[in-house]
């Protein structure tokens, strides 16, 4: 695998944290009960800010989660908290650190829930029975399912984890919150909706990837003593603010050809705006030279809506769609581009979809395919492969499915694993856009963005993203750090434009384009949404 980039903060998964602990205990000698210790003491603090006084209930399971789980009882009740603690197995099951802790543990023993799952008959009976052990009035810690689960909950587990959301009590989760998978953010069937998370020595991709991430509320990582130097490449990484160091300045004796020629390549009959939007958008992230080819019969309302400073380029069409033989008028101004952003607005026309096809084969310099030009491509990623220069797909959950020949939902069940397949099968970069963004290239590595920005939920901020990323790619960028930095910029922008509107709800489009500059001289400001990165 190869190395991250700096620019990117690890996310190990399950495995690499499993031999992380491994390496830890066995390679440097730190004792494993310590850990366990260290990490049910930095959870014990954070339940007495999340929740200062009052009855604690602690759910354990059977591995190490419940050990921790364990712990955090003992120190809350020593601290005189009112605690019961409640074991979804029979605690005499519990075996290695977790049975060392049950055994430390002062006062009343853990209530057991064990045996067989319950009926249909007895699901009254049984909910009954749960909620009476989560008070509304108190705080459930979820220590039950740790980050090596996989699956889908069952039986008694699953019971616990509906009672635990239906008990409306604020809920601090132990690592990750039980029935997340920590390495994909998968949810089979249920899961914990926590209001806190704590999770030790690293954050796992799942806390950040959706739906595992809808489930995590605040995010806090603590340091439990795990040395330095831990073995591992691990593969997905979150998006730091520190891959603007990686963009271009312009100095004295730049120009603007040096600064970076964008061709942005689309529009159809009432589709204008989305390559009006590109363009803007690539002239704020520094492209130094913008022309839009569009239809012919277009020139006129983009010259006046695009920018005075965007060139025009009208093109042979049909019926106001570009057709296949605007191809070559294309392929001659990008002899003289840097990069060319194609599918903002281009339409469904089958010849318009053909144009798409051809242009990206032939085309021999970066290209960002978004919109219709993506839709072009339906079912047919393995024609992107022989392209030579880099390949940038900018898909919504939606879009990958077309491309993968799936549901829009079955993508965003398993978000990871589905950009992942459309980047191996395309040899492309692709972004699949959401809250977390997702960025995987061919070789398996994943950037993720910290998201926190709604004011993206509106028309146009996707054409937005393509022409920032067009630009990016003009200016000299590799194909993964272009769209990782363009990315980045975009989410912040959004940050920024609601803070000048007033509002997340306020927020347009061209505002986003607007807020370009003052979001690359954020840089350094983590965003978060009340989440420790």
């Amino acid at each position: 695998m190869t190395p991250l980039p700096d620019w990117l903060l690890p996310l190990p998964d399950a495995e690499m944290m499993r031999a992380v602990d491994r390496w830890a205990i066995e390679e440097r000698g730190v004792d494993g009960l310590e850990l366990m210790e260290r990490a049910g003491a930095g959870v014990a603090r954070a339940v007495e800010r999340l929740a200062p006084d009052g009855p604690v209930t602690v759910l354990c399971g059977k591995g190490n989660n419940g050990g921790d789980g364990l712990v955090v009882a003992r120190l809350l009740r020593d601290a005189g908290r009112p605690l019961t603690v409640v074991c979804v197995t029979p605690p005499q099951e519990l075996s290695g650190d977790a049975r060392v802790n049950l055994e430390r543990l002062p006062g009343q023993r853990p209530v057991a829930l064990s045996g067989a799952p319950w009926s249909a008959a007895q699901e009254g009976q049984a909910e009954e029975r749960h909620d009476e052990l989560f008070p509304s009035d108190g705080v459930v810690v979820d220590a039950l399912l740790g980050t090596g689960f996989q699956g889908e909950p069952h039986g008694e587990v699953a019971q616990a984890i509906d009672a635990i959301n239906r008990a409306g009590a604020p809920v601090l989760s132990v690592d990750v919150p039980s029935g997340v998978d920590a390495s994909s953010g998968i949810i089979a069937g249920r899961a914990v909706s926590a209001s806190l998370t704590v999770t030790f020595h690293a954050c796992k991709p799942g806390l950040w990837i959706h739906p595992g991430k809808a489930h995590v509320g605040e995010l806090q990582r603590i340091d439990i003593g795990i040395p330095r130097g831990a073995p591992g490449i691990p593969s997905i990484g979150l998006i730091a603010s520190s891959v603007l160091e990686c963009l271009p300045r312009r100095g004295a004796s730049s120009t603007k050809f040096r600064s970076g020629h964008v061709l942005v390549v689309g529009a159809s009959q009432g589709l204008t705006g989305a390559v009006a939007m590109s363009a803007r958008a690539s002239m704020r992230a520094g492209a130094g030279y913008v022309t839009a080819c569009v239809p012919a019969s277009l020139e006129a309302i983009l010259a006046v809506t695009a920018a005075p400073e965007v060139m025009v380029r009208g093109l042979p069409e049909e019926d106001g769609s570009l057709t296949a033989e605007s191809l070559a008028s294309v392929l001659e101004a990008s002899e003289h581009a840097g990069a060319l952003a194609l599918g903002p607005g281009l339409g469904r026309s089958d010849g318009a979809r053909r144009f798409a096809r051809m242009l990206a084969q032939a085309a021999s310099v970066p290209i960002v395919l978004d919109a219709d030009g993506l839709n072009a491509h339906a079912g047919r990623l393995a024609e992107l492969v022989g392209r030579a220069p880099a390949t940038v797909l900018t898909p919504h959950a939606g879009e990958l499915g077309r491309l993968l020949g799936i549901d829009s939902q079955a993508v965003e069940a398993d978000r990871l694993r589905c950009v992942r397949a459309a980047s191996e099968q395309s040899a492309a970069v692709v972004v699949l856009k959401g809250d977390d963004t997702l960025i995987a290239t061919p070789d398996g590595r994943v950037a993720v963005s910290a998201g926190a920005s709604p004011a993206l939920a509106t028309a146009g901020t996707g054409d937005v993203l393509t022409g920032v990323i067009a630009a990016l790619l003009a200016q000299g960028l590799d194909a993964f750090t272009a769209a990782a930095a363009g990315v980045w910029l975009h989410a912040q922008a959004g940050r920024e434009a609601a803070a000048a509107v007033g509002a997340n709800e306020a927020v347009i489009a061209s505002d986003v384009i607007a807020a370009l500059g003052p979001a690359r001289a954020a840089a350094g400001r983590e965003p978060g949404g009340g989440r420790d990165v």
